[in-house]
């Protein structure tokens, strides 16, 4: 068994995800999730509570406004033009403005009455399918239909029977070639899972075999303590396909067989190509196929994929064999299943319109009333002034 030291060291190295922002590249979706609905009482909730955010906008936005410079027109006799009632007005549109813009955010962040909510629970396993993406999976030992295909091409239609045939589990996937990454988090979502399976390509990690990192990896995305008895793991297992010998990574095949044995975790195996001198495709600078092949010789490591499955118990089978896939699929389904939440039906009413509607005709209240307010202002004269005559009697007295 490895040290803590070494586990300790071997994750901190190895336990890469192509979901996380720091990747080169990424095959999954967004790793930015909006925040969750917001439960308000029992029965209410708010399914898109980010747009909250936005109504820390309308403080700033009147701040901003108050600050703004205003051009200053100096005309003399200017209080011979003022009107009490426009300067009255002149704050009312703004009031009502801002009231259907908040009441408008709110519509955005969709209040929801709760109707009916259900879970359904069901039985079944965690499988997490461990992926060999080395240059030798270039090999084009094997054929379909007369063609020749290679090994990648393969091992696709055990992936995609375990994501099509198993619609009680929740599937995780994990490639490896220089170093491993995770492709796929434990999911339900077997028609996300089969669109990833389809975008794999060989070559897209740095060149190399670490079955250690890619064993150790899978081992990782296992790790819940829910579904955990004395220690051990209950249902889940790891499902690792590859088709070289182990010669990069962190961690040795051995050591990350002693984790799984460690946490009762069943290591099925699968190794793909031929033994012997088999071809491999030679590619031009554009990564298109030249069609001239060199040879080169195989170098599965049966010894050692027998070795991880008989250690945690698990089967050692080779892709070429028509039956691998049902013979897996029997050796799992008798161990003990798991129960999980597999799926959450929420039943809603939607109550935005009860805020778009107000929010809306607050807002066309205002444009309404700083039109006319304009209007007003634009069109008006000046009154007329007011012409005092005075007249000087004088009278003349004669003596």
């Amino acid at each position: 068994m490895p040290s803590a030291s070494v586990i300790g060291h071997w994750s901190l190295l190895t336990d890469h995800s192509l979901l996380g922002p720091s990747s080169p590249f990424t095959l999954g979706p967004s790793s930015f999730a909006l925040i969750p609905a917001l439960d308000l009482f029992s029965d209410l909730r708010l399914a898109t509570p980010v747009w909250l955010f936005a109504l820390l906008l309308i403080p700033f936005a009147i701040w901003l406004r108050s600050r703004r410079s205003v051009p200053v027109l100096l005309i003399p006799f200017a209080a011979a033009w003022h009107r009490p009632s426009l300067t009255q007005i002149s704050r009312f549109p703004a009031l009502l403005a801002c009231l259907g813009l908040i009441a408008l955010t709110l519509a955005l962040a969709r209040p929801q009455k709760v109707e009916d909510k259900r879970e359904v629970r069901s039985q079944g396993y965690d499988i997490v399918l461990a992926v060999d993406l080395s240059g030798s999976m270039l090999a084009e030992d094997y054929e379909r239909k007369g063609e020749r295909i290679n090994r990648l091409q393969a091992i696709k239609p055990v992936i995609q029977a375990f994501i099509n045939q198993r619609t009680n589990d929740r599937i995780g996937i994990v490639i490896f070639a220089g170093r491993a990454y995770t492709l796929a988090p434990l999911t339900f979502d077997h028609s996300w899972l089969e669109r990833q399976t389809e975008r794999l390509r060989l070559g897209m990690i740095e060149d190399g075999t670490a079955i250690g990192d890619g064993l150790g990896v899978a081992l990782t995305r296992l790790e819940q303590a829910k579904h955990e008895s004395g220690g051990r793991r209950q249902g889940a297992f790891v499902v690792l396909m590859t088709d070289g010998s182990n010669n990069k990574g962190s961690l040795t095949p051995e050591q990350a067989t002693e984790i799984a044995k460690s946490r009762g975790i069943p290591v099925y195996t699968i190794g793909a190509g031929r033994d012997g001198i088999v071809p491999r495709p030679i590619f031009d600078a554009e990564g298109r196929k030249t069609g001239r092949y060199q040879n080169f010789m195989s170098d599965l490591d049966e010894g050692t994929l027998r070795r991880i499955a008989t250690t945690t118990g698990g089967r050692y089978f080779r892709a070429d064999d028509i039956r691998t896939t049902e013979n897996a699929f029997a050796a799992i389904d008798r161990a003990q299943k798991i129960e999980f939440q597999a799926k959450s039906f929420l039943l809603t009413r939607e109550l935005f319109f009860w805020f778009a509607i107000p929010g809306a005709a607050l807002f066309a209240l205002a444009a309404l009333l700083i039109r006319r307010s304009s209007t007003s202002v634009g069109g008006a004269t000046p009154p007329p002034r007011k012409i005092v005559a005075t007249t000087a009697t004088v009278t003349v007295t004669a003596r």
